[in-house]
């Protein structure tokens, strides 16, 4: 046999036949399969996977506390109370089920009024229909209603026990924002409200909104109920102060009601600042406001701000009247509400309750308008000028008096500053800066004026702080009578804290430090997780002999400060503005001590008080006693000395 006759084993037909035979029938049992699940179990299995899903329903976070300097007066805090919630587990909107709802509704007044005989604050059988809902108007019905906050002890032991009793209803732990009784500082702390009724001028909100389709984290999740800070350290630290949402994870059906258990993860606690407001001075400048307030014919408000000179913290900021944030009722608060240390309400004449809040400083600016003259140049320190009481404004011979037409004679610009001559801050500043640069004079006073902090912001860390109004910068009027007017002090408005800033960088020879109103950050535990330093935004370079010529001349004779045991440089002042009937005084007063080592820098203003000297030195006056008991001006604090030699 050859090899080309050698045999072959070659597969039979029937082995061939059988092996189609098995691959038909496989992929037939596949087609068949994947049909039968494609139009007989795809609907079943369309609507499992429609009906059943998880939503997270948002728990309010716990709000961190603010506390005052000493770390242990709560200014803020959120108190925990116990609320009634009901979640529907059927659709009510039939009849016969609504009818078992409302019978709910009615058994739960019944059971307040059990608890609550006579009050008739307690909600109704019909009020409590209301809140649940049932027709799904607000929310969905997987979304718990609230029946009632803050229950008794005896409602919670009650519903507690009851439990099985009353299906679908909770009692579940909340937390309401609660402010010291004594009001301290309220306008510093601010306030919170709902998240439903914060407005899009608040940026930080409408962003929230904007991106709360996009937001995968749920413990920061805002629902629409949860109180949030609309203004001061409240609005300001919202984002450290909140913490995180909690949320209530329930499986829902395609009716979007409760089908199953639903499983809490309790809200984590915001973080606590520790702030620089002393809760003893600040109360001792609002009852030095108050006081003054009901002495004085005129003036309806008063402001002040205490700010150390060299770490730049606000021990004191008081701005009177305030409002009680316990007891919100805007018809009672609505001209007083925001703080007027840091922001502009403009006067209105018809409503006598409603003050301008930023006025003009009057003589508080002399000391800056002679520093500019030693600095530009346009006299120097041991030069004299001839004061006859006034100053004569452009070829129509206008007069500009001195307060009273004082006539001084020859005087230097420390004694200008000290005797407050209007005439040298005219001849010798305004007309001689416009002299030396014409009209670009203006923009050389303005220059001044922004590096000591007046006409930019502070820095301070609160919201909505107005920047002045600069009337010298209305080209209506001359270059020449913008610069006279602006040199002693008839030209621009600012807030009281942005004459605080310029009172410490006086004190500190040219360092402008940085507002704080928080000193500290710390977590739950009480741990500091951030510390907020000194900062020094700016500083000016003038010649310390320039610094020492207007310190020795802030000492002027103040009556309020008489016995007081410190040196210190201090500045009073009398802004006139409007004319006729309309026409009003504005006390102004700034001071610093001790005057060689300053410690504590103030600045108060007393809107239509009158003279600085008699309405808002005598609110100075016992601020800086404030600062001395408690941190001492000289490094000793006097109330716990003095609390110590009674122990002895």
């Amino acid at each position: 046999m050859t090899e080309e006759d050698t045999p072959v084993n070659k597969p039979s037909t029937a082995r061939l036949n059988l092996f189609f035979f098995a691959a038909f029938v496989i992929f037939s049992i596949l087609i068949f399969r994947l049909a039968f699940v494609q139009f007989v179990e795809g609907p079943e299995l369309t609507y499992m996977e429609t009906s059943r899903n998880t939503k997270d329903i948002p728990l309010a976070p716990v709000r961190g506390p603010i506390y005052d300097a000493t770390g242990k007066v709560a200014l803020a805090y959120s108190e925990p109370v116990q609320s009634l919630y009901v979640l529907l587990y059927e659709d009510y909107r039939n009849d016969e089920r609504r009818q078992e709802a409302e019978e709910l509704a009615h058994d739960l007044a019944a059971v307040f009024k059990q608890f609550n005989p006579g009050d008739k604050e307690q909600p109704d059988g019909e009020e409590i229909i209301k809140r649940l809902d049932l027709d799904y108007q607000k929310t969905f019905g997987y979304v718990p209603r609230l029946v009632k906050s803050d229950l008794s002890t005896k409602e919670i032991a009650f519903f507690m026990e009851k439990k099985a009793d009353y299906p679908g209803v909770m009692v579940l732990e909340e937390n309401i924002r609660k402010y010291d009784p004594d009001g301290v500082a309220v306008q510093v702390v601010g306030y919170t409200r709902e998240f439903k009724r914060a407005p899009d001028s608040i940026a930080k909100y409408k962003a929230i909104r904007e991106g709360a389709s996009t937001q995968r984290d749920p413990g920061l999740v805002y629902h629409e109920e949860e109180k949030v800070g609309f203004d001061g350290l409240e609005l300001q630290y919202q984002e450290e102060l909140r913490g995180r949402s909690g949320y209530q994870s329930i499986d829902i059906d395609a009716r979007n009601l409760p089908d199953g258990t639903m499983l809490q993860t309790p809200p984590e606690k915001g973080y606590s600042l520790v702030s620089t407001i002393n809760k003893e001075i600040q109360m001792a400048a609002q009852e030095a406001i108050t006081d003054e307030l009901r002495r004085l014919p005129k003036a309806i408000t008063g402001y002040a701000v205490a700010m150390e000179v060299d770490t730049g913290n606000v021990v004191a900021m008081a701005s009177m009247p305030d409002y009680d944030p316990n007891d919100w009722d805007y018809d009672k608060i609505k001209y007083v509400f925001r703080n007027g240390t840091t922001e502009s309400f403009p006067p209105n004449d018809a409503k006598p309750s409603r003050a301008e809040s930023v006025i003009l400083l009057g003589s508080v600016i002399k000391p800056l308008s002679v520093l500019i003259g030693l600095k530009e140049g346009l006299f120097t320190a041991g030069q004299t000028y001839h004061d006859q009481g006034y100053a004569i404004l452009g070829k129509d011979g206008r007069q500009v008096k001195n307060s009273h037409s004082a006539y001084n004679g020859s005087i230097t610009a420390r004694r200008a500053i000290e005797k407050s001559s209007n005439a040298f801050m005219i001849d010798m500043v305004g007309k001689r800066l416009l002299s030396k640069y014409g009209s670009e004079g203006i923009d050389i006073w303005d220059k001044h004026m922004k590096e000591f902090g007046l006409g930019v912001s502070t820095g301070v860390d609160l919201p909505n702080e107005f920047l002045g109004r600069l009337e010298y910068t209305n080209k209506d009027e001359s270059a020449l009578t913008r610069l006279a007017f602006a040199s002693f002090g008839q030209q621009a408005k600012y807030t009281t804290m942005q004459l605080a800033q310029y009172t410490t960088m006086l004190a500190n020879k040219g360092k402008r430090m940085e507002p704080h109103l928080v000193k500290e950050i710390r977590d739950a535990d009480g741990n500091v997780v951030k510390e907020i330093k000194p900062k020094v935004l700016n500083e000016v370079d003038f010649a310390d002999a320039h610094w020492n010529e207007v310190h020795k001349g802030m000492v002027t004779k103040v009556s309020a400060f008489d016995g007081f045991p410190y040196d210190y440089a201090r500045k009073t002042g009398t802004s006139e503005q409007g004319t006729g009937p309309n026409k009003k005084e504005n006390g102004v007063f700034i001071a610093f001590a001790p005057r060689d080592n300053p410690k504590l820098a103030v600045a108060v203003v007393v809107p239509e008080g009158g003279f600085g000297s008699v309405s808002a030195s005598p609110i100075a006056r016992k601020i800086f006693d404030a600062y001395d008991e408690v941190y001492g001006l000289d490094g000793t604090p006097k109330g716990k000395k003095d609390k110590g030699k009674d122990k002895e």
